[in-house]
């Protein structure tokens, strides 16, 4: 019992430590929840983390939300997803309000202007990092560069709902698979 709720405590304090120092979103948490849960602590292989970004991105809500609570669960069942969780959104709940309670007061503070261009330019690069990380860890094949390229075009370019990405991809990755072994060959 006791291993259970340090167990617990250790997944709460790790994604409230995610949650404090990340900002930009779930795309700029992910290379910290990678050196957090894969390197550091071990719950989840370095491999899986793009299952679980695939995943995050499949279910509704903040992506950095719903690899907490799928990490969580895979660490500890319910309790650890819910710890997870809350552990999480708890510090951006609390700094978004205690930011609207002062910022009409400073928003117009040139040096407040420069801070927020300054997390933006290191936000970029926690994206950057992030699609590298999981572009290392995806397939290398026709199939996965094609399936890429589309997606990145009918995104940018023609602003496709990037459910409809997602669920064509799945599909097109599932199809792809099963003629790949109906022929005796793998992707």
């Amino acid at each position: 019992m006791k291993r259970k709720l340090k167990l617990l405590l250790s997944l709460f304090l790790t994604f409230m430590k995610i949650g404090v120092v990340t900002f930009g979103g779930g795309y700029a948490m992910i290379p910290i929840i990678e050196r957090e849960t894969a390197q550091k602590h071990k719950w989840i292989q370095e491999s899986d983390l793009i299952n679980v970004v695939a995943i995050s991105e499949s279910t509704p809500g903040p992506i950095a939300i719903c690899a907490a609570t799928f990490i969580g669960y895979e660490v500890a069942g319910f309790f650890g997803a819910f710890f997870a969780t809350v552990g999480v959104v708890l510090p951006s709940f609390v700094i978004i309000f205690v930011i609207s309670l002062f910022l009409r007061q400073f928003e117009e503070l040139k040096i407040i202007k420069y801070a927020f261009f300054g997390i933006r330019a290191g936000v970029l690069a926690l994206i950057v990092k992030a699609v590298i990380s999981m572009f290392k860890q995806s397939p290398k094949n026709i199939v996965a560069y094609i399936i890429m390229a589309l997606s990145f075009v009918l995104v940018t370019f023609f602003s496709t709902n990037v459910l409809v990405i997602i669920l064509s991809s799945a599909v097109v990755g599932l199809c792809a698979t099963l003629i790949a072994r109906k022929r005796g060959k793998t992707l």
